[in-house]
């Protein structure tokens, strides 16, 4: 088994609204910070996970954000999966 880190970000499906994002867009001119737009709010999900390759954390990252991390009728999600014995390997150079 290797040692993976995956990463999930799940932000809200266009269309849907996001009273979040809109709460700190009206609040930043207010700070001094005029011109933002489009503000959204999601939220980033990060662990460890062990998998005999990448294909297969990729396949069961993928099912836990179907099944739990992420509400896919109103969520949409994207996902990386980094080996963390290369990324370490990588690093020692």
């Amino acid at each position: 088994m290797t040692n993976f880190k995956a990463t999930v970000h799940v932000s809200l499906r266009s269309g849907i609204a996001d009273p979040q994002g809109l709460t700190i867009e009206r609040a930043l001119p207010a700070l001094g910070y005029t011109g933002v737009s489009g503000v959204r709010v999601g939220k980033l999900i990060e662990f460890g996970l062990d998998a005999s390759d990448a294909t297969e954390a990729e396949s069961k990252v993928g099912e836990m954000c179907e099944r739990l991390l992420a509400n896919t009728v109103i969520e949409s999600y994207t996902l990386s999966i980094v080996d963390e014995s290369e990324d370490l390997a990588g690093r020692e150079s």
